[in-house]
């Protein structure tokens, strides 16, 4: 009979440490929170800010079992997650064992392994109070906040609204921003990117930079054409050739935030599915032949120390694999921020063996799981690697008054990008951009000019948060914690507070009106110093340099404050809405903004004697025009509606006429007009949305099931490129087409799932001979071919056939 207990928070956790301790040791699971504060009221006394815990609904069964184990053990651990949300779990648990609390030591691993649970085991500890009241301070505050001001919001806005500490705060950030959209005024300016050629090939791009000797300021056209006149008549002498050498060092592994924003920016997986992604590597994966193992470390973590038996490995893994010269002699180490210090004990995430090779175990995971665990794994041995080295040319070319720069980067020596690349598509481009060989040159040279293109610009509004951008502004402002984003970000979008459009976060007219009317009554809590100071005092409490109580009193004489005078002061909206500039086209009298049970409306201001309403267009509604759209069936307008998938335009003949469009279509331009006839049964196809966006049913539904996809429908087969797979050597690469666009992969797929996004081509490196190059077009070079091969940095553009040099003077 086992004489020890373990308590985890899952049963995942539960089974993977269960298979590494001996028969002394039964293990259950709390299934996360046992205790909370009450959901039908307050459950804390204003006064003393002593909370009021119940057992969870739903509860009462697991806590029955852990009791009843709990007396028959003779010791019990509890090994929640190593964090203070973890803490607090083992708290409740000890609270709940009566006399049997005695027999509690608290046991921490930030890896589960057999190794590190079994050394944990053998050196228990208590649990940390600190800890615990650091959360216990936080949803205390939160408590006060989200039971005092959304029944506020209640009466002055709309039933059901909700306003958070932290939550407030991150909208607001996003309000912010949108009304920089809206203030910003664009400034016009001209850009001049000369394409010229040395006597040695190839043609490069030379950039105009100064004009007498001072910063190129051009903001107008008139200006413009006399700098363009002058660059075409005058000649293009190389002044000055500069080279260097540049480093660039790999990042530290991840912690959560930046695994979070480099998940999306990959792969696009929100937030949110990225821990829960994580917390199944943390927790245990079947490994066939080599059992069940932890992964990866605990995922959610500010630090970026790595224990020394993990950088041993991880060295001695990159010697063997990658050669001594990629080895820096010491080992890389990072800083660790302030605000992660309080974790300092914690590790980054990482492997937690580099025997679980990505590749070894990939049949083993599912797709999403590979991916991010890749990404861990690929991140932190680049941590442990030497510099990427680069050789650095800028030539400064001088024609007249006007100065030019061209700027060359070819990459000396991979070092860690060997291994990992952190940037999007974007940054790619860009990269690829500047990492390009000029030609060899001299000082005095005169150069042919091939092309000038004379541009007009405007300068851009600051760009919406995605969720990776919103996750490092969050962390850069020190407002919440890695831990919370996920969440965070869900209840902003579930309160019809934002929605995301294309990936970037818009405000909805119910969330720029809630945000408002908070940042104008408490203005001074809801603001983004005083929550990154507050984040700060609970790592103080964690710290033992602050009681948690101290914090709550000086919080709640400032909320207090500002909660009596919002009850006053606070503008009503309720039952009045917000008023427009639109006018109700049926009797002429205003139009406002109302907010029902299914979100914001356009509603007439003399309801109830007139009952016209209108939706309110949102992202690819808003973007399809403001032009009427009319009926292609009947010849009558069209109106905005709704469906449970999203905005649609439906016709005003309704029900004579069904007529639909999606917004998708007209935004994108792409054909609306009637379809041939269902090949099934000969009736009419017409369009409507799902979940994965527009596409032609049969009007015989339920009867007739055929669809078509927008486009026909017709599958287009894969075009060969005449290139042999460079990965199995058996395959062509093949053209194919997904929802994001043209990719060119292996005709053997899915024995070989080699891929690329640039078009490749059956010609030979000019200086390396690799068999084939790949051809891109890039904004700033235009159509140029490249070779595949990182070593060969081979980059050239491609010449139309009428393409000459313009004689120089």
């Amino acid at each position: 009979m086992a004489k020890n207990l373990v308590i985890v928070e899952s049963p995942a956790k539960a089974k993977t440490i269960n298979k590494f301790i001996g028969k002394d040791y039964i293990v259950k699971a709390s299934v996360g929170h046992v205790r909370d504060l009450p959901k039908s009221e307050l459950g804390v006394d204003e006064e003393t800010f002593e909370p009021k815990y119940e057992v969870l609904e739903g509860k009462e069964k697991v806590v029955s079992e852990l009791k009843a184990a709990a007396k028959k053990a003779d010791t019990i651990f509890i090994a929640s997650d190593p964090d203070r949300e973890g803490e607090a779990i083992g708290w409740h648990v000890l609270s709940l064992l009566g006399k049997d609390a005695t027999k509690v030591r608290r046991v921490l691993f930030h890896e589960i392994t057999k190794n590190a649970v079994r050394k944990a085991i053998e050196n228990p500890t208590d649990l940390d109070m600190n800890k615990v009241n650091a959360q216990q301070a936080r949803r205390v505050l939160d408590r006060l906040v989200g039971y005092k001001l959304s029944p506020l919001l209640w009466d002055k806005v709309r039933r059901g609204l909700s306003a958070g500490r932290v939550q407030s705060v991150a909208m607001k950030m996003i309000v912010d921003r949108e009304e920089e959209i809206k203030a910003f005024v664009p400034q016009e300016y001209w850009t001049f990117a000369a394409k010229l050629e040395a006597g040695n090939p190839p043609p490069f791009i030379a950039k105009l930079t100064k004009v007498e000797g001072k910063k190129a300021e051009v903001a107008n056209e008139q200006d413009a054409r006399k700098i363009e006149a002058a660059l075409k008549s005058g000649s293009f002498v190389i002044e000055t050739i500069t080279r260097k050498e540049k480093k660039r060092s790999a990042g530290p592994p991840f912690i959560t935030s930046t695994l979070q924003r480099t998940v999306y920016n990959r792969y696009k997986y929100p937030v949110k599915r990225t821990m829960q992604i994580a917390q199944k590597l943390y927790e245990g994966k079947e490994l066939g032949t080599l059992g069940f193992a932890g992964l990866i470390t605990y995922m959610r973590t500010d630090s970026v120390r790595v224990s020394n038996d993990a950088i041993g490995e991880v060295r001695q893994y990159i010697s063997t694999k990658y050669g001594e010269d990629i080895l820096p002699e010491q080992p890389n180490v990072y800083k660790v921020k302030k605000a992660a210090q309080a974790q300092e004990a914690h590790e980054a995430i990482r492997p937690t063996s580099l025997e679980f090779d990505p590749e070894k175990i990939k049949d083993f995971l599912t797709r999403e799981e590979y991916n991010v665990y890749k990404l861990i794994w690929d991140r932190f041995v680049a941590s442990q690697m030497k510099p990427a080295i680069f050789d650095v040319t800028d030539v400064d070319i001088q024609n007249g008054a006007h100065t030019l720069r061209a700027s060359g980067e070819v990459q000396k020596f991979a070092g860690f990008l060997a291994v990992f690349q952190d940037s999007t598509e974007e940054d790619e481009e860009e990269k690829a951009e500047n990492e390009r060989a000029l030609p060899p040159m001299t000082e005095g040279e005169r150069l042919a000019l091939l092309d000038l293109e004379t541009k007009q610009n405007f300068t851009q509004p600051p760009p919406r948060f995605t969720e990776a951008t919103l996750v490092k502004a969050l962390e850069e402002n020190g407002i919440g914690r890695p831990s919370t984003y996920g969440q965070i970000l869900t209840t902003i979008q579930a309160r019809d507070y934002t929605y995301k459009h294309d990936g970037k976060f818009h405000p909805t007219q119910l969330g720029s009106l809630v945000t408002t009317l908070l940042k104008q009554s408490f203005g001074d809590i809801i603001d983004e110093t005083y929550t990154a100071r507050l984040e700060e005092e609970l790592d103080e409490i964690e710290d033992g340099k602050m009681e948690w109580t101290e914090l709550m009193r000086e919080f709640s004489v400032k909320f207090r404050k500002d909660l009596k005078r919002a009850e006053k002061e606070m503008q009503q909206i309720k039952g009045e809405g917000i008023v427009t500039d639109e006018f109700c086209e049926n009797c002429g009298s205003p139009m406002v903004i109302k907010f029902g049970r299914f979100g914001e409306f356009l509603a007439c201001s003399n309801y109830p004697e007139c009952k016209t309403t209108k939706e309110i267009a949102k992202g690819d509604a808003a973007e399809a025009g403001d032009d009427t759209i009319i009926c292609e069936k009947c010849g009558k307008p069209m109106t905005l509606k709704r469906s449970r998938f999203g905005q649609f335009f439906a016709c005003t003949g309704y029900p004579d006429c069904k007529s639909t469009k999606d917004p998708r279509l007209l935004k994108a331009g792409l054909p609306t007009e009637p379809q041939p006839p269902c090949e099934k049964c000969g009736k009419e196809m017409v369009m409507k949305s799902g979940r994965y966006g527009p596409f032609y049913s049969c009007s015989g539904y339920p009867d007739c099931r055929n669809i078509r996809k927008i486009g026909g429908g017709m599958r287009v087969p894969p075009k060969p490129t005449g290139v042999k797979c460079p990965q199995c050597g058996e395959g062509e690469l093949v053209e194919r087409r997904s929802r994001r666009g043209i990719f060119y992969s292996c005709s053997r797929y899915p024995k070989c799932e080699f891929a690329m996004n640039n078009r490749p081509v059956p010609r030979p490196c000019p200086k390396c001979g690799a068999p084939y190059l790949m051809e891109k077009e890039t904004k700033r070079e235009g159509h140029i071919e490249l070779c595949n091969n990182p070593e060969c940095g081979y980059r050239a553009p491609i010449k139309a056939a009428s393409e000459t040099p313009v004689p120089v003077a």
